[in-house]
This record gives C-alpha cells, sequence and structure tokens, in this order.
C-alpha cells in the first residue's frame, strides 16, 4: 500500500469511494464485496459498460451481481446512442446526491479515467457541433479512414492532433467536429473556464495486479467469454446495423470477432488478437493512472492486489482494509 497524499481536514463533505483501476484487474469484485460491507451503490464508471448490448464482451456485471447490491450507470444507453464524458459526468452526479439523500455510500467502480477525472476536478465547456460538423465528421472517418482525417487535423487543430492516437477514429472525428462548427479546436475550449467537480470528499482505491497476473486474468476471461456465447452476442449486435460511430465498436473483441463472423480470419486467431490488442490497451490504462492523481486533496492508495483469479479477493484482504475504509468515511 503506497500513501502518496495528505491526510485532508476533518471531513464536512459528505464521502465518496473510488474503485480504479486497468481492465481485469478486479475492479467490480472488490466494489461488490465493500457494497455489501459499507452499504453502498455501485455506481458505473467504464464507457462500455453504460451500453446495453454486449454484456459478456464488456464483462458488464451479471444479473445475480445486480440483484444483490443496486448497481446504477450499467446498462442505460442504447447500441445508437453516444455516451461522452460529459453525459456521464451528469448522470454520476445525480446518482452520488441520490446515494447521500438514501444514507448509502456511492462506490464508482471503472477504468476509464476521463470520467473520473471530469467528476473530481471538473470538464470543460464545449460548444455542441453543428449536425454538418458531426455528419462530415463520420462521413470522412468511413470513406476516408481516420489516418487521412487525422492528417487533416495535424494541419488545422495541432494542439488537439497531438494529443490523439492517428488510428482513433472517435476522438479525431469529435476534434474535427468542434473545430469546423466553432472554429476553435478542442485544446482551445479544454483552456477556457469549466463545469465544477463534485462538491465531496473522495477516496480513491487504484488496482495495480502484478503484470503476470493481470495478463493471465485477461486471458481467462477472454475465453471465458467465449464459451458463455460472446461470438453470438456481437454477430446480433452487428445484425441490428448500429452506427458507425457507435463506441461498442471499438470495445475489447468486437473488432475481432467481427472479422471472425466475416470469415477473414479463425475463431482462433480472433481469440489471440483480442488478448494482444487488451493486454496493449491495459498498458496505456496503466500508464494514464499512474501519471494522474485521482485528485491533489484526497487519500489514494495504491493496492498491489493479491487474488486468486479475476473475481476472488481474500478474506485477509478484506479484514486489513475495510476498518480503515469504514474508519474514515465514517460520519458521512
Amino acid at each position: 500500500m503506497v500513501l502518496f497524499s495528505q491526510k485532508p481536514s476533518p471531513p464536512q463533505k459528505p464521502w465518496a469511494l473510488i474503485i480504479a483501476g486497468p481492465t481485469c484487474s478486479g475492479k467490480s469484485a472488490l466494489a461488490l464485496h465493500l457494497a455489501h460491507h459499507l452499504d453502498g451503490i455501485i455506481i458505473n464508471a467504464d464507457a462500455m459498460q453504460c451500453y446495453k448490448d454486449l454484456r459478456i464482451i464488456t464483462a458488464r456485471p451479471s444479473i445475480s451481481d445486480e440483484q444483490q447490491i443496486p448497481h446504477r450507470l450499467y446498462g442505460i444507453l442504447a447500441g445508437n446512442q453516444i455516451g461522452n464524458t460529459a453525459w456521464w459526468r451528469e448522470q454520476a452526479l445525480q446518482m452520488l446526491e441520490f446515494c447521500w439523500k438514501e444514507k448509502k455510500l456511492p462506490i464508482l467502480c471503472g477504468g476509464t479515467g476521463m470520467y473520473f477525472h471530469a467528476l473530481i476536478h471538473g470538464i470543460a465547456i464545449i460548444p455542441e457541433p453543428s449536425t454538418e460538423a458531426r455528419e462530415e465528421a463520420r462521413s470522412r472517418v468511413a470513406h476516408e479512414g481516420p489516418e487521412i482525417l487525422y492528417q487533416a487535423l495535424r494541419k488545422h487543430d495541432p494542439e488537439t492532433a497531438i494529443r490523439i492516437n492517428p488510428t482513433d477514429s472517435q476522438r479525431i472525428a469529435r476534434a474535427w467536429e468542434v473545430w469546423r462548427s466553432t472554429g476553435h479546436g478542442l485544446r482551445y475550449w479544454q483552456q477556457q473556464p469549466a463545469l465544477p467537480g463534485a462538491d465531496c470528499q473522495f477516496t480513491a482505491l487504484r488496482l495495480d495486479p502484478p503484470r503476470p497476473l493481470l495478463h493471465q486474468a485477461i486471458t481467462d476471461r477472454f475465453k471465458q467469454m467465449i464459451a458463455l456465447g460472446a461470438c453470438e452476442e456481437v454477430k446480433q449486435f452487428l445484425e441490428r446495423d448500429p452506427p458507425l460511430e457507435s463506441p461498442l465498436h471499438r470495445a475489447h473483441g468486437v473488432p475481432e470477432i467481427s472479422h471472425y463472423l466475416k470469415q477473414e480470419i479463425t475463431l482462433d486467431e480472433a481469440i489471440d488478437q483480442a488478448i494482444t490488442n487488451t493486454k496493449r490497451y491495459v498498458k496505456r490504462q496503466s500508464t494514464w493512472f499512474k501519471h494522474h492523481k485521482l485528485a491533489s486533496d484526497l487519500y489514494n492508495y495504491i493496492f498491489n492486489s493479491k487474488f486468486d483469479n479475476s473475481t476472488q479477493y481474500s478474506k485477509s484482504f478484506l479484514e486489513k482494509y475495510l476498518p480503515f475504509i469504514r474508519n474514515l468515511i465514517d460520519g458521512r
């Protein structure tokens, strides 16, 4: 356990607990355990798990888990909707107020770092792009590919482009539509006065399992997803003809299974590619969390979590840290 911030003044504001970390580090399992012991409500902070489609491939909590403890902001968007960071922040703020009113501990659980950052530190106010600009951006990505549009973005909005992966079609399209619609790049708007963060005290637990353990958990979980029917789930999703800009097209495993369903690769190849790509994503996720404190004025703890698999925490883990967390938030 590593403590890297000073103890805040005695809490006068309500508490919220954050459980963050890379994909497959066991966040959902830990959140469920803590919610049982701390009378909590679990609030989703994972971008893909906001959607109704693809429960298996996005590793949403099971129906059984949702029946044990209230889960919020899971599966509330249709596949043709776009739930961005600003949308999630507004939903999360409402859920925090609901939890405190009901005398429940809000437990925010997920791996989308920008969601946590927006909730804690606030978010820039970016004008809504015009319909024409949005359609242009989506059309160019679809017909020219993200790399071509990225080069155009570099010419007109280099400050934003330098912060985007040249193959990230969603972020490229978003940056292009903002520039085309407002005449200013995303980076410009991000530097303007922002909406504030949540008016509460946070304590954050960041899971950081040893890399070999995490890689094995990723492998095991994806193979289990296949056994549970992930291919059929993706097939049904694609048959509904979701728009190209739907974030679910980029959910871990969806591109690879799509290639398999088109008979472009074998199932074994799809599995191997999906596992490899997920491991690469986890590396980027871990780097983001290492370089972004979840807040400067709260407790941040890093756990080299020891688990038998991705869903089972030891009793000793809870016995050691549960009293500490309970004492921390006592009086909420």
